[in-house]
């Protein structure tokens, strides 16, 4: 049974920690080993509900009770926590991104491939059931070669000006997840980005030196292009929507509905609001996840997304950001 330490009671702490917790109940291969967070009263709050114990920092990263941990850290301290696991033996999930500088990530690397631990990042999208069904179909041939891939992705409301500031700008946060599903769907990399932003939703995120709508070009060598289209507002829900076009049609993927009961009358036809936020959208997508990590961790497969993900992604976000800043193409 694979024993994982939680690091960060935050939001998406506590979403991996229930799921931990159910795991353990339901399948029994799996034991949610501890809480760990600065905010001790986070932790305890976090451990009570969950019936499990709160462990320092120290105790999580390199003591004996957890063979794993999932870090759910703030992400300055990602890289860091990577490393500390990584040197004690430990498998590791650390949520995206690694960290906001490409050169700190290969230093990572570094050190992970020196102890030969499993590090398993978490870009979720790719376990969605419906993302991970378009890409099995691309994969089966049924749209013929990939030629152009869409990406839609929407908050319905903007972080607050704090966040904004310490987040590394939209590209590095917001949108990486988008260029990770980009890598995914195009099956090249990408060398060429060009990017446009504007902050348009709130002007303190502007004042911050961040946009809040964006769009971004990517190009393959062999001509392959993705669109990305992100935004801090969406009014009718969390939009995220995959379009991926080839030689032999189309697929996508659209937004899921709180229901899929739609009402038609003489005034036309009407649907329930898509999905709130994240939490609901990805329920799914972090289940699976959980388990793809489970089984890598315990010799079953590869991690996937791994590191090498996790830099790639991560120079995609930093052309981008460039490339916005110059108001000239970047190419890799």
């Amino acid at each position: 049974m694979l024993s994982i330490a939680v690091i960060g009671a935050g939001r998406i702490g506590q979403i991996h920690a229930a799921n931990l917790a159910a795991r353990a109940a339901e399948v029994g291969d799996v034991r949610l080993a501890g809480i760990s967070d600065a905010l001790e009263d986070a932790a305890g709050a976090l451990a009570g509900r969950l019936d499990a114990p709160v462990l320092s920092l120290k105790e999580a990263l390199e003591g004996n009770s957890s063979d794993a941990v999932l870090i759910a850290s703030p992400t300055d301290t990602h890289a860091d926590f990577i490393e500390r696991a990584a040197r004690a033996g430990k498998a590791v999930f650390c949520e995206k991104p690694v960290d906001l500088s490409s050169d700190r990530i290969e230093r990572v690397m570094e050190v992970v491939k020196g102890t030969g631990t499993v590090v398993f990042i978490g870009f979720n999208r790719r376990f969605d059931p419906n993302f991970a069904s378009l890409k099995a179909r691309i994969d089966q041939g049924r749209v013929g070669a990939v030629e152009l891939v869409t990406i839609l992705s929407r908050d319905p409301s903007p972080p607050p000006v704090s966040y904004i500031a310490r987040s590394g700008g939209l590209f590095r946060d917001m949108m990486i997840h988008d260029l990770d599903m980009a890598r995914f769907l195009l099956g090249e990399e990408p060398i060429e980005v060009h990017a446009v932003g504007s902050s348009l939703v709130d002007p303190a995120i502007g004042e911050a030196g961040d946009v809040d709508t964006a769009a971004v070009l990517l190009k393959t060598a062999s001509g392959r292009i993705c669109q990305i289209s992100n935004s801090r507002r969406a009014t009718y829900g969390y939009d995220q929507r995959v379009e991926v076009h080839g030689a032999l049609g189309l697929i996508r993927a659209g937004n899921q509905h709180e229901t899929t009961v739609e009402l038609a009358t003489g005034e036309g036809i009407t649907a329930d609001p898509v999905q709130n936020f994240f939490l609901e959208r990805y329920a799914a997508a972090y289940r699976l996840e959980l388990a793809a990590f489970i089984a890598a961790a315990t010799g079953q497969g590869a991690p996937k997304p791994d590191l090498e993900d996790g830099l790639r992604a991560q120079r995609l976000a930093d052309a981008a950001t460039e490339a916005v800043r110059t108001g000239l193409p970047v190419r890799l």
